[in-house]
């Protein structure tokens, strides 16, 4: 039975009400029954059906979220291609790009927003996502046993080509937990823990200082070392000291957007403005995309 069956059959008002005299409704207006029959059929057809426009407006799939954003989906949610009449045409594309934002972010201005929509959906020069290319990763949330104990970990992904296809590899991780390992990295003074410049001179023999006391290590490291938590993250797997738990969250930070960064996360709740949606829009350069891709993938 499709939706519209269903709307178009008359309630049954007298049941559903428990009027006792059904004839005692023809005392009533005509229009007080008429709003409250119409009011009751479409709560009737919530229960049962639920509401089919949230379900449309919800954008459930990553997948989905790119053709949203670049006007590759029709209204019902039907895929879109270039031999399609509508397919990236500007007045569907501003329809999705408006509903592809989380209404609720405080970090979202209205006029950041409109802004964003007509730089993007710019007729002379429309500006889309691509799946495949570059400047755009996932973060994702996770919780591992290192070495009887819990903890959180961030790992990061992207996607790279292999043969005809491609696939989701790991590109760098960051946890707390390692951040015990690398000690004074980078401290610009160090005391006496260093190596007097002609140690040369004597075969550095004097290593037995710099080996005397594990926890200042870092202070004999060239000041330009950035640590690499992935190596230590790879070692301590395959020794068996690190044991995955579980998937927490899951977001993606896209740079393709000249000018641009804006970041994607998932809103599960039951309402038009959920799923996939934009979660943090921000106006940058590209010095200042370099920077935020440092801190947010912790690589030097």
């Amino acid at each position: 039975m499709k939706m519209q069956d269903v709307v178009d059959q008359p309630p049954a008002a007298c049941c559903i009400f428990h009027i006792h005299n059904c004839t005692q409704m023809k005392k009533l207006p005509i229009i007080l029954i008429l709003l409250l029959t119409s009011v009751l059929s479409s709560g009737q057809i919530r229960t049962v059906l639920g509401d089919e426009s949230i379900l449309y407006a919800q954008t459930k799939q990553i997948n989905q979220f790119f053709r949203r954003f670049n006007g590759e989906e029709d209204v019902a949610g039907k895929r879109l291609y270039y031999t399609d009449g509508e397919y990236r045409d500007a007045k569907l594309r501003r329809t999705y790009l408006n509903i592809l934002f989380d209404l609720s972010s405080p970090l979202i201005s209205s006029d950041t927003r409109e802004i964003f929509v007509l730089e993007v959906n710019n007729k002379k020069n429309p500006l889309f996502l691509d799946f495949h290319a570059n400047n755009w990763f996932a973060e994702v949330s996770t919780e591992f046993t290192y070495k009887h104990e819990k903890i959180h970990m961030i790992l990061y992904f992207k996607l790279e080509k292999e043969r005809l296809g491609y696939k989701w590899v790991l590109s760098n991780v960051f946890s707390r937990a390692f951040e015990k390992y690398f000690n004074h990295v980078g401290d610009s003074i160090s005391g006496d823990n260093f190596l007097h410049p002609m140690s040369h001179e004597l075969d550095f023999m004097n290593l037995r200082k710099m080996f005397s006391n594990p926890a200042n290590i870092g202070f004999f490291l060239e000041k330009d070392y950035y640590p690499d938590q992935l190596a230590l993250f790879l070692k301590e797997y395959q020794d068996g000291n690190l044991k995955f738990g579980s998937t927490n969250n899951v977001k993606f930070h896209f740079f393709q957007i000249p000018n641009w960064y804006f970041e994607v996360s998932y809103f599960n709740r039951y309402q038009n403005n959920s799923g996939w949606l934009i979660s943090n829009l921000v106006r940058m350069n590209d010095q200042e995309k370099k920077e935020i891709i440092r801190n947010y993938t912790h690589e030097n």
